[in-house]
């Protein structure tokens, strides 16, 4: 996580990313803000794009950023998840 100047893009001024990978270097669980994706249906998601994003194996769904300590909360709790699987 790094402090930014405050965008459109990122209104919270804070840029992260936090993954986790598999024994092969794949990534498995990614939060992160580095790129725009469209909401929802994709063929008719219009063209808003959110940046704070949940990447879930090949899923990727909306983010609610709230702020850095509820960022590693939800982090760690889907980390806990999925190494007691």
């Amino acid at each position: 996580m790094k402090r930014v100047d405050p965008d459109v893009h990122i209104p919270h001024g804070i840029k992260y990313s936090l993954t986790l990978h598999d024994c092969s270097n794949k990534r498995v669980l990614g939060y992160d803000n580095a790129h725009g994706i469209k909401p929802g249906n994709k063929k008719y998601g219009g063209k808003r794009l959110v940046w704070d994003h949940k990447h879930n194996k090949e899923k990727i769904q909306v983010y609610e950023f709230e702020g850095p300590g509820q960022l590693m909360e939800d982090f760690w709790k889907d980390v806990n998840l999925i190494i007691g699987k």
